[in-house]
């Protein structure tokens, strides 16, 4: 008998739950039309407004519960917006942003894939053709590195005060995050329908991020590790950027990169720049992962965060939250394979819906709005 599933929904602040509304009348449509064994529950928290009434941003046993579902989708944590109303309740991001890292780390949800891959219709800010062929994973460490929250404030408040902010990287958790980004830059490389061509003809990448020259004692460890396990994969190419240099490269030449494997800090400033690369962040999901472990719930969240500034007024692009919807749904394909079909027609779905948006003929100009998009796409699921 096929194990029921059960997802959680976290709308959480800001445009949050105008985009999971979307997503969640997608998946609702999606479940009928596959048949999936598949439910889903909708929480109020994590939220300013939970905090604002509870004082704090979940409950105590929130990762507790979230333990028991087979994944999580989130739609947004910060600032609730919008900007123009100054009286809304606003929490510090050390608040409001709490929740993401508690579950992160609490559920050891320990390597952040996101993928960037541009699609016809797409916005397109770089005008080299090659730009059209980018498509990388960046691998984001997503358990300790720069977000460890390890330091304090001295005499805070005075002219005398000291802040320090600790960085904690260890052997185990280097080696795991590494040798994932090789496996996944195999993974890769098999599915793909035309292969790709880097040096000496192999098929498949893999680039380390660092800085190395200024953070030596993390940069060597991770550049250490990267050799070593380089040569258990001898059919994956590797190379290594600094950081600064890597973001001037994902500008320069976007579509010379396969995966990318960075820390915590890095992997975040890196991957806000790919995913304006292919169209910008309304189009970038996201998944946090324990690729060792399946019984624990992963994370799907789309790259953006709040932004207050259109909260509430129908502007939010839903399809980052509809991608990281396709994303839950493929990670749990392995319990039933209707649920790999419905993630692949989710994902063909949203790629039919840019290609027409890239159209911009009179008779097919599409409304941009959080709600005419989820309409439209809504239509394109029941074809």
């Amino acid at each position: 008998m096929t194990k029921r599933l059960n997802i959680a929904l976290l709308p959480g602040d800001g445009i949050g739950p105008e985009v999971m509304a979307v997503a969640e009348h997608a998946l609702t449509l999606l479940i009928d039309r596959f048949q999936l064994p598949l439910t889903y529950t909708s929480f109020p928290w994590p939220s300013h407004a939970w905090h604002q009434q509870h004082g704090h941003m979940m409950p105590e046993d929130g990762v507790k519960q979230l333990r028991s579902f087979d994944a999580i989708i989130l739609g947004a944590l910060g600032d609730p917006g919008p900007l123009d109303a100054p009286d809304r309740f606003v929490l510090p991001d050390s608040i409001s942003l709490s929740p993401l890292l508690a579950l992160r780390k609490q559920l050891d949800l320990w390597a952040c894939e996101r993928p960037a891959r541009w699609q016809p219709g797409a916005p397109q800010y770089l005008s080299d053709p090659r730009a059209n062929d980018v498509d990388m994973l960046v691998i984001r460490e997503n358990s300790e590195g720069e977000y460890s929250n390890q330091g304090g404030r001295l005499r805070a408040g005075t002219p005398h005060e000291v802040a320090t902010q600790v960085e904690v990287f260890t052997a185990s958790a280097t080696e795991r995050l590494i040798r994932h980004a090789f496996e996944r830059a195999r993974q890769r490389a098999k599915q793909r329908p035309i292969p790709r061509h880097f040096k000496d003809e192999k098929s498949a990448q893999v680039c380390l991020i660092t800085k190395r020259n200024a953070q030596p004692f993390w940069g060597d460890l991770y550049t250490e590790t990267f050799l070593r396990l380089a040569r258990e994969y001898p059919d994956v190419d590797t190379h290594h950027e600094l950081v600064d240099a890597a973001c001037m490269k994902f500008v320069q030449c976007p579509w010379r990169f396969d995966v990318v494997v960075a820390s915590n800090l890095h992997g975040d400033i890196l991957t806000d720049l790919a995913a304006v690369l292919c169209g910008g962040p309304g189009l970038a999901p996201s998944a946090n992962l324990n690729p060792e472990d399946g019984s624990i719930p992963a994370l799907f969240e789309p790259v953006h965060g709040s932004a207050p500034d259109i909260a509430g007024k129908n502007l939010a692009d839903p399809r980052a939250t509809l991608l990281s919807l396709a994303m839950t749904l493929e990670w749990l394909a392995h319990h039933h394979p209707a649920l790999g079909n419905a993630a692949q027609h989710l994902h063909d779905t949203v790629n039919v819906d840019l290609a027409k948006e890239g159209d911009t003929s009179p008779q097919h100009r599409q409304e941009k709005g959080t709600l005419e998009t989820g309409q439209r796409l809504y239509a394109l699921l029941a074809q």
